[in-house]
């Protein structure tokens, strides 16, 4: 089933034509549970991956000797699933929730140590002829493969993830591994990505107002406002108000290309460490398809569907329901990425 982005509510470049210089697209990935092969894009299924090619491991130490089984994780999730069938929760029996707090147990690994190789969990892979904005890699690679490490203690403050991109060309593999190294252990099921199959669509985007010209932002704040104030002394006949961030600008999800948002915190500079050159976002992960502000961006294959368990199919969470962007070097994509946290 393809997924379709409805059209916007209103036109924004009618009422500020200057967007239209700033014009973008991004490819929103619709992943949903399914069962992609190695020749497919997804996230969370089978990598492309070269049997004689050592799989990415991380090799910080961060307690790798305690947290939860990945089994654990998914029959959690079935279990679950069964219960929320139909979208309304039935409910579970005293069984059935004796089994979950079982699940949901904390184990150690007493044989794990802080300098073993840790191998990363598979994230996602996205091939460029299925995504329209995934931009060129190095010399000539059409797939970009992304990992994860399992646990959230990397970087200089030991609260951060750590994220491994692999360009290739998908051309050149032969014999691929049939079962990659999983963790015996993770840190949060929310590293743990659902299988799903993606639905890939191109749709417009506008920059995050706030990396916008002042002028032109103060004009788009002063509208939304004043829409709003219109809101509430209409009351509920008008319906929510149409906002350039949430129903204009930038959709929520996961996707490739356009702009990031940066709806949490006040822009700040991604420049590459290697050239400082400004980067381009890359990916955007994000904890959920739609929200309560974002709604008319569901898609209309969707719409009848409420936003819980249904607007979050891959099951990653990205710190508080947020999303975190990758960027890469325009200049040189195999300069290293960054990422930011939103």
């Amino acid at each position: 089933m393809t997924r379709t982005t409805p059209p916007r509510p209103l036109d924004v470049e009618a009422l500020f034509p200057e967007l239209a210089a700033y014009r973008g697209t991004t490819t929103r990935l619709h992943p949903r549970p399914g069962s992609p092969a190695v020749s497919d894009s997804s996230v969370g299924g089978p990598m492309l991956w070269p049997v004689d090619e050592p799989w990415p491991v991380c090799d910080e130490a961060h307690g790798r000797g305690r947290g939860r089984r990945i089994a654990d994780i998914r029959q959690e999730r079935d279990l679950l699933a069964t219960a929320w069938a139909g979208g309304r929760f039935s409910g579970l029996t005293q069984e059935q929730q004796q089994l979950l707090d079982e699940l949901r147990r904390t184990h150690r690994n007493p044989e794990a140590r802080e300098g073993d190789p840790l191998p990363l969990i598979a994230l996602a892979q996205l091939y460029r002829r299925d995504v329209p904005d995934l931009p060129p890699g190095p010399d000539g690679c059409d797939l970009l493969q992304v990992f994860w490490c399992p646990f959230s203690t990397h970087g200089p403050g030991r609260y951060e993830p750590l994220l491994h991109l692999r360009w290739r060309r998908s051309a050149e593999v032969g014999e691929v591994l049939g079962t990659p190294p999983l963790p015996q252990l993770v840190g949060s099921d929310s590293y743990v990505p659902e299988t799903c199959v993606l639905h890939p669509e191109q749709v417009r985007t506008y920059p995050f107002a706030g990396v916008l010209p002042e002028e032109l932002c103060a004009r788009l704040d002063a509208w939304e406002e004043a829409r709003e104030a219109e809101a509430e002394r209409v009351g509920d006949d008008a319906g929510e108000p149409v906002g350039y961030q949430y129903d204009l600008s930038i959709p929520p999800g996961w996707r490739v290309g356009g702009f990031a948002s940066w709806h949490r915190t006040d822009p700040y500079p991604m420049d590459c460490p290697t050239c400082k050159v400004p980067m381009d976002l890359l990916l955007t992960i994000d904890g959920s398809e739609w929200d309560g502000g974002s709604g008319s961006w569901k898609p209309l294959e969707e719409r009848d569907l409420a936003p819980h368990p249904f607007a979050m199919p891959t099951k990653v969470v990205v710190g508080r329901h947020g999303e975190l962007n990758v960027f890469v070097c325009p200049a040189d994509p195999g300069h290293p990425h960054l990422w930011g946290l939103q």
